[in-house]
Protein backbone atom coordinates (compact mmCIF):
# COMPACT_ATOMS: atom_id res chain seq x y z
CA UNK A 1 0.00 0.00 0.00
CA UNK A 2 1.60 3.44 -0.45
CA UNK A 3 2.54 4.34 -0.45
CA UNK A 4 2.79 1.46 0.68
CA UNK A 5 1.00 3.45 2.83
CA UNK A 6 3.52 3.34 2.59
CA UNK A 7 3.67 5.03 1.58
CA UNK A 8 4.50 5.40 3.38
CA UNK A 9 5.93 4.58 6.43
CA UNK A 10 6.16 7.08 3.61
CA UNK A 11 6.68 9.48 6.55
CA UNK A 12 10.71 8.99 7.11
CA UNK A 13 10.78 9.63 3.30
CA UNK A 14 9.95 12.77 3.10
CA UNK A 15 12.78 15.44 2.57
CA UNK A 16 13.24 18.99 3.70
CA UNK A 17 13.68 21.87 1.73
CA UNK A 18 16.08 23.98 4.19
CA UNK A 19 19.21 24.75 2.61
CA UNK A 20 22.00 22.06 1.65
CA UNK A 21 25.67 22.15 1.93
CA UNK A 22 25.51 22.04 -2.11
CA UNK A 23 23.72 25.21 -2.55
CA UNK A 24 25.54 27.30 0.31
CA UNK A 25 29.12 26.25 -1.04
CA UNK A 26 30.64 29.78 -2.70
CA UNK A 27 31.71 27.92 -5.65
CA UNK A 28 27.55 27.70 -6.73
CA UNK A 29 26.36 31.23 -5.21
CA UNK A 30 29.42 32.99 -7.71
CA UNK A 31 27.94 30.45 -10.64
CA UNK A 32 24.48 31.86 -9.52
CA UNK A 33 25.04 35.13 -9.27
CA UNK A 34 27.19 35.21 -13.20
CA UNK A 35 24.62 33.11 -14.82
CA UNK A 36 21.33 35.78 -13.23
CA UNK A 37 23.05 38.95 -14.19
CA UNK A 38 24.29 37.13 -17.94
CA UNK A 39 21.00 35.55 -19.08
CA UNK A 40 18.22 36.70 -16.31
CA UNK A 41 18.65 40.34 -15.80
CA UNK A 42 19.31 41.13 -19.66
CA UNK A 43 16.70 43.19 -21.44
CA UNK A 44 15.50 40.38 -23.89
CA UNK A 45 16.58 36.69 -22.12
CA UNK A 46 16.73 33.87 -24.24
CA UNK A 47 13.29 31.77 -24.25
CA UNK A 48 13.41 28.39 -22.46
CA UNK A 49 12.89 25.01 -24.32
CA UNK A 50 8.99 24.23 -24.90
CA UNK A 51 9.45 21.45 -22.53
CA UNK A 52 10.99 23.51 -19.58
CA UNK A 53 8.38 26.48 -20.36
CA UNK A 54 5.42 23.69 -19.94
CA UNK A 55 6.73 22.14 -16.50
CA UNK A 56 7.24 25.88 -15.22
CA UNK A 57 10.98 26.47 -14.81
CA UNK A 58 12.10 29.93 -14.85
CA UNK A 59 15.43 31.61 -15.94
CA UNK A 60 16.54 31.50 -11.91
CA UNK A 61 15.35 27.79 -11.79
CA UNK A 62 17.12 27.07 -14.97
CA UNK A 63 20.76 28.72 -13.36
CA UNK A 64 20.20 26.30 -10.23
CA UNK A 65 20.16 23.30 -12.02
CA UNK A 66 23.22 24.21 -14.37
CA UNK A 67 25.30 25.63 -11.76
CA UNK A 68 24.06 22.51 -9.52
CA UNK A 69 25.42 20.03 -12.40
CA UNK A 70 28.65 22.18 -13.05
CA UNK A 71 29.93 22.52 -9.33
CA UNK A 72 28.82 18.66 -9.41
CA UNK A 73 30.82 17.85 -12.35
CA UNK A 74 33.77 19.16 -10.40
CA UNK A 75 33.61 17.91 -7.74
CA UNK A 76 33.52 14.74 -9.00
CA UNK A 77 36.20 14.82 -11.11
CA UNK A 78 38.59 16.17 -8.09
CA UNK A 79 37.28 12.84 -6.66
CA UNK A 80 34.84 14.09 -4.10
CA UNK A 81 31.66 13.27 -2.97
CA UNK A 82 28.64 15.52 -4.70
CA UNK A 83 26.96 17.68 -2.49
CA UNK A 84 23.17 18.27 -2.21
CA UNK A 85 21.55 21.04 -3.10
CA UNK A 86 17.97 22.57 -1.70
CA UNK A 87 17.52 19.12 0.45
CA UNK A 88 17.87 16.92 -2.80
CA UNK A 89 20.72 15.18 -4.83
CA UNK A 90 21.24 16.70 -8.27
CA UNK A 91 19.65 14.89 -11.20
CA UNK A 92 19.61 14.53 -14.38
CA UNK A 93 16.71 16.54 -16.03
CA UNK A 94 14.74 14.81 -18.84
CA UNK A 95 11.65 16.66 -20.62
CA UNK A 96 11.67 18.91 -17.50
CA UNK A 97 11.13 16.79 -14.80
CA UNK A 98 13.43 17.09 -12.14
CA UNK A 99 13.63 13.04 -11.04
CA UNK A 100 12.57 11.05 -13.74
CA UNK A 101 12.72 7.91 -12.28
CA UNK A 102 11.17 8.96 -9.47
CA UNK A 103 8.21 10.32 -11.77
CA UNK A 104 8.34 6.72 -14.12
CA UNK A 105 8.40 4.68 -10.42
CA UNK A 106 5.33 6.88 -9.30
CA UNK A 107 3.73 5.87 -13.00
CA UNK A 108 4.43 2.33 -12.03
CA UNK A 109 2.46 2.55 -8.98
CA UNK A 110 -0.51 4.39 -10.12
CA UNK A 111 -0.84 1.76 -12.62
CA UNK A 112 -0.71 -1.37 -10.18
CA UNK A 113 -3.72 0.69 -8.07
CA UNK A 114 -5.49 1.49 -11.09
CA UNK A 115 -5.44 -2.31 -12.31
CA UNK A 116 -6.12 -2.80 -8.29
CA UNK A 117 -9.45 -0.97 -8.11
CA UNK A 118 -10.80 -2.82 -10.98
CA UNK A 119 -9.75 -6.24 -9.18
CA UNK A 120 -11.43 -5.49 -6.29
CA UNK A 121 -14.58 -3.71 -8.33
CA UNK A 122 -14.66 -7.35 -10.48
CA UNK A 123 -13.59 -9.91 -7.29
CA UNK A 124 -14.74 -9.27 -4.11
CA UNK A 125 -18.72 -9.68 -4.56
CA UNK A 126 -20.87 -6.48 -3.94
CA UNK A 127 -22.45 -7.80 -0.74
CA UNK A 128 -19.46 -8.00 1.14
CA UNK A 129 -18.89 -5.49 3.90
CA UNK A 130 -15.87 -4.10 3.09
CA UNK A 131 -15.96 -3.74 -0.74
CA UNK A 132 -16.40 -0.05 -0.52
CA UNK A 133 -13.65 1.01 1.81
CA UNK A 134 -11.04 -1.28 -0.23
CA UNK A 135 -12.22 0.72 -2.99
CA UNK A 136 -12.24 4.28 -1.07
CA UNK A 137 -8.43 3.27 -0.15
CA UNK A 138 -7.08 2.80 -3.91
CA UNK A 139 -9.22 5.97 -5.16
CA UNK A 140 -6.89 7.66 -2.27
CA UNK A 141 -3.77 5.41 -3.24
CA UNK A 142 -4.29 6.47 -7.27
CA UNK A 143 -4.55 10.24 -5.83
CA UNK A 144 -1.37 9.91 -3.92
CA UNK A 145 0.89 8.63 -7.04
CA UNK A 146 -0.46 11.10 -9.15
CA UNK A 147 0.32 13.74 -6.96
CA UNK A 148 3.74 11.90 -6.63
CA UNK A 149 4.72 12.24 -9.83
CA UNK A 150 3.63 15.58 -9.95
CA UNK A 151 5.62 16.62 -7.28
CA UNK A 152 9.10 14.56 -8.67
CA UNK A 153 8.33 16.53 -12.31
CA UNK A 154 8.12 20.13 -10.22
CA UNK A 155 9.12 20.61 -7.45
CA UNK A 156 7.41 23.52 -5.88
CA UNK A 157 5.71 24.26 -3.02
CA UNK A 158 2.57 23.73 -3.91
CA UNK A 159 3.28 20.63 -5.57
CA UNK A 160 5.41 19.31 -2.45
CA UNK A 161 2.13 20.14 -0.23
CA UNK A 162 -0.10 18.00 -2.33
CA UNK A 163 2.11 14.99 -2.51
CA UNK A 164 2.23 15.17 1.43
CA UNK A 165 -0.90 15.63 2.17
CA UNK A 166 -2.22 13.33 -0.56
CA UNK A 167 0.22 10.33 1.08
CA UNK A 168 -1.01 11.38 4.35
CA UNK A 169 -4.87 10.97 3.63
CA UNK A 170 -3.54 7.17 2.39
CA UNK A 171 -1.68 6.40 5.22
CA UNK A 172 -4.94 7.29 7.63
CA UNK A 173 -7.53 5.69 5.07
CA UNK A 174 -5.40 2.03 5.14
CA UNK A 175 -5.77 2.24 8.42
CA UNK A 176 -9.05 3.53 8.54
CA UNK A 177 -10.27 0.64 6.71
CA UNK A 178 -8.33 -1.49 8.75
CA UNK A 179 -9.96 -1.24 12.05
CA UNK A 180 -13.11 -1.23 10.36
CA UNK A 181 -12.54 -4.97 8.88
CA UNK A 182 -10.51 -6.36 12.42
CA UNK A 183 -13.07 -4.79 14.99
CA UNK A 184 -15.79 -5.92 12.38
CA UNK A 185 -17.50 -2.12 12.35
CA UNK A 186 -18.90 -2.68 9.07
CA UNK A 187 -22.90 -2.64 8.36
CA UNK A 188 -24.36 -5.88 9.80
CA UNK A 189 -26.12 -8.89 6.94
CA UNK A 190 -30.00 -7.69 6.22
CA UNK A 191 -31.03 -10.77 8.65
CA UNK A 192 -28.85 -9.72 11.65
CA UNK A 193 -29.96 -6.96 14.14
CA UNK A 194 -27.89 -4.11 14.27
CA UNK A 195 -25.78 -3.58 16.73
CA UNK A 196 -26.61 -0.06 18.37
CA UNK A 197 -22.49 0.05 19.94
CA UNK A 198 -21.00 -1.15 16.86
CA UNK A 199 -22.61 1.56 14.64
CA UNK A 200 -22.03 4.18 17.53
CA UNK A 201 -18.43 2.77 17.04
CA UNK A 202 -18.21 3.11 13.59
CA UNK A 203 -19.56 6.97 13.70
CA UNK A 204 -16.75 7.51 16.22
CA UNK A 205 -14.13 6.25 14.52
CA UNK A 206 -15.57 7.80 10.90
CA UNK A 207 -15.30 11.21 12.77
CA UNK A 208 -12.15 10.57 14.66
CA UNK A 209 -10.39 9.74 11.30
CA UNK A 210 -11.52 12.76 9.43
CA UNK A 211 -11.00 15.27 12.57
CA UNK A 212 -7.56 13.96 12.47
CA UNK A 213 -6.53 14.47 9.14
CA UNK A 214 -8.53 18.04 8.71
CA UNK A 215 -6.34 18.82 11.54
CA UNK A 216 -3.18 17.76 10.19
CA UNK A 217 -3.90 19.47 6.91
CA UNK A 218 -4.51 22.91 8.23
CA UNK A 219 -2.01 22.63 10.98
CA UNK A 220 0.90 21.88 8.37
CA UNK A 221 -0.98 24.82 6.41
CA UNK A 222 -0.38 27.31 9.48
CA UNK A 223 2.48 29.85 8.88
CA UNK A 224 5.54 30.43 9.42
CA UNK A 225 6.88 27.19 7.75
CA UNK A 226 5.77 23.56 7.16
CA UNK A 227 6.33 21.34 10.00
CA UNK A 228 8.55 18.78 8.47
CA UNK A 229 9.23 16.48 11.78
CA UNK A 230 5.59 16.71 13.03
CA UNK A 231 4.90 15.31 9.63
CA UNK A 232 7.27 12.83 9.62
CA UNK A 233 6.09 11.97 12.84
CA UNK A 234 2.31 11.86 12.20
CA UNK A 235 3.06 9.25 9.03
CA UNK A 236 5.45 7.23 10.78
CA UNK A 237 2.92 7.01 14.19
CA UNK A 238 -0.36 5.78 11.69
CA UNK A 239 1.96 3.70 9.30
CA UNK A 240 3.19 1.72 12.46
CA UNK A 241 -0.01 1.12 13.80
CA UNK A 242 -1.58 0.36 11.30
CA UNK A 243 1.27 -2.67 10.57
CA UNK A 244 1.25 -3.72 14.00
CA UNK A 245 -2.61 -4.52 13.51
CA UNK A 246 -1.76 -6.53 10.36
CA UNK A 247 1.11 -8.20 12.28
CA UNK A 248 -1.74 -8.68 14.94
CA UNK A 249 -3.75 -10.76 12.89
CA UNK A 250 -0.48 -12.90 11.54
CA UNK A 251 -0.16 -14.46 15.39
CA UNK A 252 -0.45 -17.71 16.27
CA UNK A 253 -4.21 -18.82 17.20
CA UNK A 254 -2.30 -19.43 20.70
CA UNK A 255 -2.01 -15.78 20.70
CA UNK A 256 -4.70 -14.64 19.07
CA UNK A 257 -6.14 -10.87 20.27
CA UNK A 258 -8.64 -10.47 17.68
CA UNK A 259 -11.43 -12.22 16.36
CA UNK A 260 -9.94 -12.33 12.78
CA UNK A 261 -13.54 -13.37 10.92
CA UNK A 262 -17.24 -12.81 12.28
CA UNK A 263 -18.62 -15.48 12.45
CA UNK A 264 -15.33 -17.87 13.59
CA UNK A 265 -14.09 -18.01 17.26
CA UNK A 266 -10.49 -16.37 17.69
CA UNK A 267 -8.40 -19.28 17.00
CA UNK A 268 -9.40 -19.43 13.62
CA UNK A 269 -6.26 -18.39 11.33
CA UNK A 270 -6.16 -19.27 7.65
CA UNK A 271 -2.60 -19.94 7.48
CA UNK A 272 -2.06 -19.14 4.02
CA UNK A 273 -3.92 -15.89 4.68
CA UNK A 274 -1.94 -14.89 8.12
CA UNK A 275 1.65 -15.91 6.83
CA UNK A 276 1.35 -13.50 3.63
CA UNK A 277 0.01 -10.71 6.06
CA UNK A 278 2.78 -10.82 7.80
CA UNK A 279 5.50 -11.14 5.11
CA UNK A 280 3.87 -8.25 3.43
CA UNK A 281 4.41 -6.20 6.24
CA UNK A 282 7.91 -7.27 6.63
CA UNK A 283 8.22 -6.12 3.26
CA UNK A 284 6.82 -2.86 3.06
CA UNK A 285 8.97 -2.54 6.08
CA UNK A 286 12.08 -3.33 4.06
CA UNK A 287 11.41 -1.50 0.85
CA UNK A 288 10.85 1.58 3.89
CA UNK A 289 14.33 1.23 4.92
CA UNK A 290 16.06 1.85 1.69
CA UNK A 291 15.53 5.68 2.43
CA UNK A 292 18.29 4.99 5.33
CA UNK A 293 21.00 4.52 2.83
CA UNK A 294 20.58 7.68 1.36
CA UNK A 295 23.07 7.89 -1.85
CA UNK A 296 24.30 10.12 -4.21
CA UNK A 297 22.41 9.03 -7.31
CA UNK A 298 23.73 6.54 -9.41
CA UNK A 299 24.28 7.83 -13.36
CA UNK A 300 22.41 10.96 -12.04
CA UNK A 301 19.14 9.46 -12.00
CA UNK A 302 19.15 6.41 -9.63
CA UNK A 303 18.83 7.01 -5.65
CA UNK A 304 17.40 5.24 -2.69
CA UNK A 305 14.19 7.34 -2.54
CA UNK A 306 13.47 6.10 -6.31
CA UNK A 307 14.30 2.86 -5.56
CA UNK A 308 11.81 2.64 -2.67
CA UNK A 309 9.34 3.96 -5.58
CA UNK A 310 10.10 0.92 -7.38
CA UNK A 311 10.12 -1.41 -4.56
CA UNK A 312 6.31 -0.52 -3.64
CA UNK A 313 4.83 -1.32 -7.33
CA UNK A 314 5.74 -5.39 -6.65
CA UNK A 315 4.08 -4.75 -2.70
CA UNK A 316 1.18 -2.76 -3.88
CA UNK A 317 0.35 -5.73 -6.31
CA UNK A 318 1.04 -8.31 -3.47
CA UNK A 319 -1.47 -6.67 -0.96
CA UNK A 320 -4.25 -6.28 -3.93
CA UNK A 321 -4.16 -9.96 -3.90
CA UNK A 322 -3.44 -10.40 -0.05
CA UNK A 323 -6.85 -8.33 0.51
CA UNK A 324 -8.55 -10.11 -2.40
CA UNK A 325 -8.16 -13.07 -1.16
CA UNK A 326 -9.27 -12.59 2.49
CA UNK A 327 -12.56 -10.99 1.32
CA UNK A 328 -12.82 -14.58 -0.40
CA UNK A 329 -12.37 -17.03 2.62
CA UNK A 330 -15.05 -19.23 3.40
CA UNK A 331 -16.09 -17.62 6.84
CA UNK A 332 -17.45 -14.13 5.21
CA UNK A 333 -19.97 -16.03 3.38
CA UNK A 334 -22.17 -16.47 6.14
CA UNK A 335 -23.33 -12.70 6.42
CA UNK A 336 -23.37 -12.52 2.45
Amino acid sequence: MRQTFTLALLAITLRTAYASAGDRAHEFQRCMFICDNRECKVPSPTPLPLPLRLTRWTCLDNCKYSCMHDVTSNLIAAGKRPLQYYGKWPFVRVAGMQEPCSVLFSLLNLWVHVQGYSWIKKRIPHTHPLKRYYLIWSMASMNTWIWSAVFHTRDTPLTEKLDYFSAALTILTALYFTAIRFFHLYPPSPRDSPDPSKIMAFKAWTTICVTVFVGHILYLSLPPRFDYRYNIIFNLVTGLTHNALWLLYSLPSSMSFLRRFPNRPKTYRPRRLANKAAILVILTTLATALELFDFPPWRKAIDAHSLWHLATVPIAYAWYGFLIFDASDPSWKEIQ
